[in-house]
């Protein structure tokens, strides 16, 4: 995305300046050959997603050989100057990534600047207010980092790392600056792959952001070559840690023709990323909406029925002709006017629905989990609570299965919460996180305070006043007058001995306090 064109952030990141590309017109060619497709038999093959992921084809293979899809969000602000995901300001982390979960997003493409790997980084703007965040308190941005990939491996998410800018300041075009060399890009992406080995819920890197003109592909010229500035680095990454997919981005023009930064993947054709590793390579391609930038295909008399052969031209005869995987990295939209409406539809159609191919399918991350993608926005409102239900509502169909939980196992042999006794019991904590008079949002978190492991567990409170459940994630509930009771949700209801889990909800009108809450185990 262009991070200057589409970032507003207020008082807690510089402005940057406004950046427009033309496009090249002209014809575009036919669609390229499709190879076979698989059908619907494909689709969601149970535990898919396991270990590492390497790629056959256009298809990403778990350790175990089966198919998967990424389907998934991004959720910036480490590459920002708060060196940390944004909205942690006003919600702990673990209630941030248990929300994408239940919305059934799988992986969490998390972009950053080379700046967190500095010595001492810290993060800024983490609210530790009522026990939030409690566990990153004194943490630098780089242990913060391990606490979220460890956090949603437990959850069975994936995690993409997005190297996405070399320092806080803002985009470049290539991969160096004169601040930061291509010496230190690559001994940086070899630090986090060796950080990482071993760790399976980090399944690769995506080596640089929207490479853009001078960036070059196939032209030899090593200092603006972005497919050989790919070689070098995906094989650095490699040689510590074999096992990581290479996420490598397009340019934005090849032999004159024009695209998204990041998004012109034509050279590929005759130019293929090749390295050490087999079957490693996944091409990435981002592409937007009006609200970003107005480009001549948006103005086509065809419009929308011209977008596929659009998309076939710059990255998708990649999927098509069975060269190899291809992740759409960024795509997003305000959605506000008609144009885009009818872009982010056709988009989704094309990526294919889930449901028909299964994980025969294009891979993608959404832009953004935040609302403060200034031309963007993102799934969440600006209250970093309340899900954007019409824009998220548009990729249900192309949502994929979650994956097994990996990472640390807080359920090893030898736990009190194995088979062999114990007794089940939890409590649980009502939060208030905001309360704006006419509403607020809270969370209820449930701790397990037995010493065996819970397979679900089921709250109660009973509000004094008028109050309502506007809306709730990670658990289903009812509501019998001021009493509600919540059950958690498939994915939240095991809970280790001392572990926890937590339930958000939005709730009208504002100002009831905050009642006892009762909790039943099993």
């Amino acid at each position: 995305m262009f991070r200057s064109l589409r970032r507003t952030l207020g008082t807690l990141c510089a402005a940057a300046a406004v950046l427009a590309l033309p496009l090249a017109g002209g014809a575009h060619p036919a669609a390229a050959a499709t190879a076979p497709e698989a059908g619907a038999a494909d689709v969601g093959a149970a535990e898919a997603g396991a270990g590492y992921w390497h790629t056959n084809g256009r298809q990403i293979l778990d350790a175990s050989g089966q198919s998967v899809r990424i389907a998934g969000i991004n959720w910036f602000g480490f590459e920002t100057a708060n060196h940390v995901p944004h909205g942690l300001w006003s919600r702990d982390y673990k209630s941030m990534i248990d929300q994408m979960k239940s919305l059934g997003y799988n992986t969490i493409r998390m972009p950053y600047s080379d700046d967190i790997l500095k010595p001492g980084t810290m993060p800024d703007s983490l609210n530790h207010s009522d026990g939030k965040n409690a566990d990153l308190q004194g943490l630098t941005s780089l242990q913060v980092l391990d606490k979220i990939v460890a956090y949603a491996g437990q959850g069975g998410l994936k995690v993409i790392l997005d190297r996405h800018r070399p320092d806080a300041a803002g985009q470049s075009a290539l991969w160096y600056t004169s601040a930061v060399p291509e010496t230190t890009w690559i001994t940086n992406l070899k630090a986090l792959a060796t950080r990482y080995k071993g760790n399976s819920t980090v399944v690769g890197i995506d080596l640089h952001n929207e490479p853009h003109d001078p960036a070059c592909w196939g032209c030899g010229d090593t200092a603006r070559d972005w497919r050989l500035a790919a070689q070098r680095a995906g094989n650095a990454v490699l040689s510590v840690n074999p096992d990581l997919l290479i996420l490598v981005e397009g340019v934005q023009t090849y032999n004159g023709v024009s695209g998204w930064w990041g998004g012109n993947l034509m050279g590929v054709a005759q130019y293929p990323v090749q390295l050490d590793v087999a079957n490693r390579v996944v091409y990435s391609a981002h592409d937007y909406a009006t609200s970003v930038a107005q480009q001549s295909w948006f103005s086509d008399p065809s419009f929308p029925a011209n977008m596929p052969g659009i998309w076939d031209k710059y990255w998708g005869y990649i999927f098509k002709q069975n060269i190899a995987p291809v992740w759409v990295g960024e795509f997003g939209t305000t959605l506000q006017s008609t144009t885009d409406q009818r872009w982010l539809a056709a988009l989704v159609t094309y990526l294919r629905s889930t449901a028909t191919y299964g994980s025969d399918s294009f891979h993608w991350t959404f832009w953004s989990w935040n609302p403060n993608s200034g031309d963007t926005g993102g799934i969440l409102k600006d209250d970093w609570q309340t899900v954007d239900t019409v824009k998220d509502g548009y990729l249900t169909s192309i949502k994929a299965p979650g994956f097994p939980p990996g990472g640390t196992d807080p359920g090893d042999p030898g736990d009190p919460g194995d088979p062999g006794g114990g007794t089940a019991a939890c409590t649980a904590a009502y939060t208030v996180s905001s309360d704006w008079g006419s509403g607020f949002n809270a969370e209820v978190k449930v701790t397990n305070t037995g010493t065996t492991a819970l397979t679900s567990w089921k709250v109660t409170w009973t509000w004094p006043g008028s109050q309502r459940v506007t809306n709730m994630w990670n658990a289903s509930y009812t509501q019998s007058g001021a009493t509600v009771t919540a059950t958690n949700a498939a994915h939240n209801g095991a809970v280790p001995a001392g572990g926890s889990a937590s339930l958000g909800f939005g709730g009208a009108p504002g100002g009831g306090g905050v009642p006892s809450v009762s909790c039943t185990a099993a």
